[in-house]
């Protein structure tokens, strides 16, 4: 199993827009997906109050790609969140213990 860990940063101003995409939009959006074992997101927290975080755990490397497409060692962005992220990374782990 594979451990995608999705970090964004948004632009100062726009926590609130994000918030509501990333319930609204983005966590919906990966739940739904085939091969998906599980999502934990995070939200920001005082001291980082624009970084928001995903953790998924996918079933095997071609269920993420089927997601994520052939490029799948960048972060990706929808483009209506475009215009909110400042800076985004993306890290792969095998999980542990699977």
């Amino acid at each position: 199993m594979i451990v995608r860990v999705f970090r964004v940063t948004v632009q100062d101003g726009k926590r609130a827009e994000f918030e509501k995409f990333f319930r609204e939009t983005a966590i919906p959006l990966v739940q739904g997906q085939p091969g998906i074992v599980s999502v934990t997101p995070g939200l920001p927290r005082p001291e980082t109050p624009n970084d928001f975080c995903m953790v998924m755990v996918w079933k095997d490397l071609d269920a993420m790609k089927a997601f994520v497409g052939e490029d799948w060692r960048s972060a990706h962005i929808l483009p209506e969140e475009a215009a909110l992220v400042r800076e985004r990374s993306i890290h792969h782990y095998e999980l542990a213990g699977a």
